[in-house]
């Protein structure tokens, strides 16, 4: 299996606009950080986790040939706001798409043609969309819903094998962390360290890490009040931050 970890940054991204602050001005490209997405490979599957609204740059800077199927954590435009440019990995189609039912709802009505036949070809990404009520196969992978909490939105991350992803969440149920042990890599939300309405803190996540104990961690959608350096230098061990284009073999 390898990861490959697209965007690392919160729906402002990093810099941020109109911010002058020392990270957004930084030169350590570590902090150089395109919204949440990761691109999953497990021999002959391709697998993309959310569509952020850099996809299309993401896609270009790590020449991605080939995307399966699409899993979706929610439906917030940081996540979904690349859809658009799935017309490549979606001809002739249709690409499938997963989500839980309140995603689908919201994609359906953003991005409605392109879950139908495009009248030509190429006009649009043909897309189909597939509820998810359980673990399912995606592109013939073994695929766990994960539910968590972000804020009072409920949304999903999800674990394939030895991996799981959780990013925008600010509460890891009892059921979910039933559901992200024993794992090699475990990559979570941690926002800032000013607490937050619906994500992890630094330090939150560091406490749900202590309980889960995955063999290795990485934080993502990171803001700007996160320096890579600095944080990272005071991390436990076993724990990192990631970064844009940080690529794990498993």
């Amino acid at each position: 299996m390898r990861v490959t970890m697209l965007g690392t940054g919160t729906s402002f991204g990093v810099p941020s606009v109109a911010c002058e602050c020392a990270v957004c001005l930084s030169t350590d490209p570590r902090n150089q950080r395109t919204r949440a997405s990761i691109y999953v490979e497990v021999d002959n599957a391709r697998l993309l986790v959310d569509t952020a609204t850099e996809f299309r740059g993401q896609a270009l800077r790590h020449r991605l040939r080939r995307v399966d199927a699409v899993l979706y954590t929610h439906a917030h435009a940081d996540h979904v706001g690349g859809l658009d440019d799935l017309r490549r990995f979606a001809d002739p189609g249709p690409l499938p798409c997963y989500g839980d039912l309140a995603t689908g709802a919201a994609l359906l009505k953003r991005f409605d043609y392109a879950f139908q036949p495009p009248a030509w070809p190429g006009a649009a990404p043909h897309l189909e969309f597939r509820p998810i009520f359980g673990p399912f196969q995606a592109a013939g992978l073994d695929v766990v819903p994960v539910p968590l909490r972000h804020g009072r939105m409920p949304v999903l991350g999800f674990r394939i094998g030895p991996m799981a992803y959780a990013t925008d969440c600010n509460e890891v149920p009892p059921e979910a962390r039933d559901l992200l042990r024993d794992l090699d890599l475990l990559i979570l939300d941690g926002l800032r360290f000013t607490p937050h309405p619906t994500h992890f803190t630094v330090p939150e996540a560091l406490e749900v890490l202590a309980d889960l104990r995955p063999r290795r961690a990485l934080l993502t959608h990171m803001s700007h009040e996160v320096d890579h350096a600095t944080v990272s230098a005071a991390l436990p061990p076993g724990v990192e931050l990631a970064y844009d284009g940080l690529v794990v073999d498993l």
